[in-house]
């Protein structure tokens, strides 16, 4: 401070203001608060006993069991070989274990994120790999800037019409491997041509084996509902409750018990010579694939076109599925995280985070991007996880499998893959929601029924951008198109008057919809006016000029009008741009002082009202 009490700022090197910001920032991140939101292991892992030990070796088992034969047939979704899937079911589960914020999530390759992937990608892994990692950084930055609302503009309808479509256009992808034939395609009618175009070659063994896998998968599913004994668990003996247990272990290992029945079948009938009678996946590398970074350039041997490709021409062919997938990705996610959360808030950053993380690191293990499934977190739930710890047994038994049993895979037949994926996805197809839709708002079938058809004749990434904007515009007329409610009622002094009510805040689009309706319900019954201001919690500059505009049209004529219950803040809006008289009050009896004020006086003729304003200030 000098002597006459000025602050002086003294001299600060560039170093040293650098370093002083470092230490606010440090302190500020370093919190015990933040660092529990943002490493959610600090939350639970104090408190981890052998109860939670015993749930998550269990879940983690089953959910490995149930992991690895899925990873193999969505691999085929994606367009790549089978290792691609088991590459990316390992490294992202111990990744979410520390920044994982529920405990349900099993981190790993999905149906949806697949197709989106092969949408993009075409089937190339190096496009793969590169887009797992440029998704993951996009989730991570998402996260890390709060961005996690964005999943609100994708609405309910929206969000079906998207999932039934990937369902179908799945479920279409499959019909190929069930048949045996080849059908190369990207959307629903591309693919459905050329099945239609080679259903000359199908072939009888795979038919008929993927048909009896489907009808098998479905009759397992039933399984894990059926009881031995009582309804009430309490009641039943300790060999009904253990025959139950096996009961529901083997229907929820339906897929892996299928793919090891058919695996040693396609290894009894396999001949050197004419091999097996059906498709089997082939040949996988045996053990864990290497650590590097992903492709970042093609040669004309690697790209379809045939010409060279940089990075930047990779990144710019995956266009807007560098936006679309993390966002789907969330979805799926935090569908996962809400089904299982029992009221509790979920942190939709925070899984941004976490699963931008876990793509990061499967991108150095040649993986494709993933997410939690919905079906693996169902089984994670039901067998009774405790905590994201449960992901390091799945991720081990995934890394066994690389490790001692690849060479066994060779045999699985594409058909049963195939009939894995379409038991799985025939049930997203949400059919159900149409009817309570169309009971509780019939214009909310429109961008649900519009995103369905966009997405199985369009990209799908196309089709859900359309749906979404669809959806803004609904939202946009909504805000557009106030609703106003006008009644004629009579004061406490025996006055009748206007009394008009709009719905919402009044902003730029709205307000000369809102003006119009006034002036004509106001010259319709030529009473002084009021506007109920209590659901008007938000006003702009626009709308100011518009209500000085309104306050003219009605000095203009000599016609009252008041508003009644306005917001402090906006009151002082609106008179700032206002030059007329503009009169608010809060209390129904000040209405007739204020008609008194003005002199006003109310005659009827031939049963309508007629009235008129003297001295009214202008």
């Amino acid at each position: 401070m000098t002597d006459d009490g000025k602050k002086i700022i003294p001299p600060m090197k560039p170093m040293s203001c650098a370093k002083s910001w470092l230490q606010e920032r440090s302190r500020k991140t370093f919190k015990k608060k933040i660092l529990h939101k943002r490493l959610p292991i600090l939350r639970w892992l104090p408190k981890y006993n052998g109860a939670d030990a015993v749930g998550d070796l269990v879940a983690g088992i089953t959910v490995g069991l149930t992991v690895i034969p899925q990873a193999l047939a969505y691999s085929g979704i994606a367009g790549l070989p089978a290792a691609y899937g088991l590459y990316g079911s390992f490294l992202g589960c111990f990744v979410y274990i520390f920044l994982g914020s529920c405990k349900d999530v099993p981190v790993g390759p999905s149906a949806i994120v697949a197709l989106l992937t092969f949408q993009v990608a075409q089937g190339s892994w190096q496009k793969s790999v590169l887009l797992c990692l440029l998704c993951g950084m996009v989730e991570m930055l998402m996260g890390l800037f709060g961005l996690g609302f964005l999943i609100d503009f994708v609405s309910g309808p929206v969000s079906s019409g998207f999932t039934s479509a990937v369902s179908l256009i799945i479920l279409t992808s499959q019909v190929k491997n069930i048949l045996g034939i080849s059908a190369k395609g990207t959307t629903f009618v591309e693919i459905w041509t050329q099945i239609i175009h080679n259903i000359k070659d199908i072939r009888a063994p795979d038919t008929i084996l993927g048909i009896t896998c489907i009808v098998v998968l479905l009759i397992m599913r039933l399984l894990p509902s059926c009881k031995v004994g009582p309804k009430e668990p309490n009641l039943r003996t300790k060999t009904q409750n253990i025959i139950n247990k096996l009961i529901w272990i083997i229907g929820t290992s339906r897929n892996a018990i299928l793919v090891i029945v058919c695996c040693v079948m396609g290894v009894l009938l396999h001949s050197y010579n004419d091999g097996t009678p059906f498709k089997v996946i082939g040949y996988i590398p045996q053990g864990l694939p290497s650590f590097a970074l992903p492709p970042i350039h093609l040669n004309v041997n690697q790209t379809i076109t045939g010409k060279e490709e940089s990075f930047l021409d990779m990144v710019r062919g995956m266009g807007s599925g560098l936006i679309v997938i993390p966002l789907i990705s969330l979805m799926e996610n935090i569908a996962i995280c809400k089904a299982f959360a029992n009221g509790k808030p979920v942190d939709a950053s925070q899984e941004l985070i976490a699963i931008g993380a876990a793509n990061i690191a499967n991108s150095f293990v040649q993986g494709f991007p993933g997410t939690g499934a919905l079906s693996r977190g169902a089984v994670n739930n039901a067998s009774g996880v405790r905590t994201p710890l449960s992901n390091i047994y799945s991720g081990a038994l995934v890394i066994l499998s690389l490790i001692f049993f690849t060479p066994y895979f060779y045999y699985i037949p594409n058909a049963t893959l195939a009939a894995i994926i379409i038991a799985a996805v025939v049930f997203m197809v949400e059919v159900k929601v149409v009817k309570p839709m169309w009971r509780a708002k019939k214009s909310d079938l429109v961008p649900g029924l519009v995103t369905f058809v966009a997405c199985l004749v369009l990209p799908l990434e196309m089709g859900i951008l359309i749906g979404v904007g669809l959806n803004v515009i609904f939202i946009l007329y909504s805000a557009a198109r106030p609703k106003l409610s006008v009644d004629v009622l009579t004061s406490p002094g025996g006055t009748e008057y206007l009394m008009i009510t709009p719905d919402r805040c009044i902003i730029f689009p709205s307000v000369d919809y809102v003006r119009n309706l006034v002036n004509k319900q106001s010259l319709r019954n030529n009473i002084p006016v009021v506007i109920d201001a209590s659901h008007i919690y938000g006003a702009d500059f626009t709308a100011a000029t518009v209500i000085e505009s309104l306050l003219r049209d009605f000095a203009s004529r000599h016609q009252l009008i008041f508003f009644y219950n306005l917001k402090p803040s906006i009151c002082n809006l609106f008179e700032s741009l206002s030059p007329t008289e503009f009169v608010v009050y809060y209390q129904e009896q000040q209405l007739d002082e204020l008609l008194k004020e003005r002199d006003y006086r109310q005659s009827k003729t031939d049963g309508t009202a007629a009235a008129t304003a003297i001295a009214l200030t202008v």
